[in-house]
């Protein structure tokens, strides 16, 4: 019954920051967000009802769209790294571009090493395939969160919203990936409660910050994150230019 009553009450409060977002001018500034929250709230209403109505099919649909999931909460994390690097635009697209090649460089590793796995299908190799994911955005929050605190660049409260319940969805599913599926059913299943009960209090945080947009503030003392990018993109120029020339020279007959 606790159980039911947890899964209702996310997708009604799921329904609830869809609903403002309409209203409170969010949808245009937070579009991956949105997009991901849509997603969470459409899949845990057809998770229900696979889940009363063909019980058999519920394994293939929860991995289904638990891959879904992985794959558009990727997407959730460029967005917070976009929104926040928007007046650095130099530093966002180095930080996008170094994302992307580490997501897809875990990604090739875990599918190789999966792949390599006679039991490829298992569960146990799938939950270490997302466990690969997962563990990078989990990381490039933690990043873009240090680079913030050390040049004391502000948060705005929709940002921060975003920030802090996406990582504790994140903590807590690298903590269930990497040890959980390892231990006993009766503590699984305790830690399902847990599960359900974090992500309930991911979805409070969600609602509180995102009831209405509220822009990032500006730095109250001056930045110098985007000259300190152009200086070292400038100097790696300078490097390969050199490295041409040596390399030319090596070659020449």
């Amino acid at each position: 019954m606790l159980g039911q009553i947890i899964w209702w009450s996310g997708i009604t409060i799921e329904a609830a920051i869809l609903a403002r977002a309409r209203f409170g001018k969010l949808l245009k500034q937070y579009p991956a967000f949105y997009a991901y929250l849509s997603f969470v709230w459409i899949q845990s209403l057809l998770r229900f009802s696979v889940y009363h109505a063909r019980p058999q099919l519920y394994p293939k649909i929860f991995w289904i769209t638990e891959w879904l999931g992985v794959l558009v909460g990727c997407a959730v994390v460029f967005e917070i790294h976009r929104v926040g690097l928007r007046a650095y635009p130099g530093t966002a697209r180095l930080a996008r571009n170094l994302l992307a090649f580490v997501l897809l460089l875990a990604f090739v590793k875990a599918t190789v090493e999966t792949g390599n796995n006679p039991l490829w299908w298992s569960t146990a190799s799938t939950l270490d395939l997302e466990l690969a994911l997962r563990v990078v955005q989990a990381l490039a929050l933690v990043a873009l969160v240090a680079l913030f605190l050390f040049y004391a660049i502000p948060f705005g409260r929709n940002l921060r919203g975003i920030l802090l319940g996406y990582g504790l969805f994140l903590g807590e599913s690298v903590v269930w990936l990497s040890f959980v599926p390892r231990t006993s059913e009766s503590f699984r299943a305790f830690w399902s409660h847990i599960q359900a009960s974090s992500y309930f209090m991911v979805l409070v945080v969600w609602a509180l910050h995102l009831w209405s947009y509220v822009p990032n503030p500006e730095p109250k003392v001056a930045v110098r994150l985007e000259e300190q990018y152009q200086e070292m993109a400038a100097a790696t120029s300078r490097r390969l230019q050199e490295a041409r020339g040596y390399l030319a020279k090596a070659v020449r007959p």
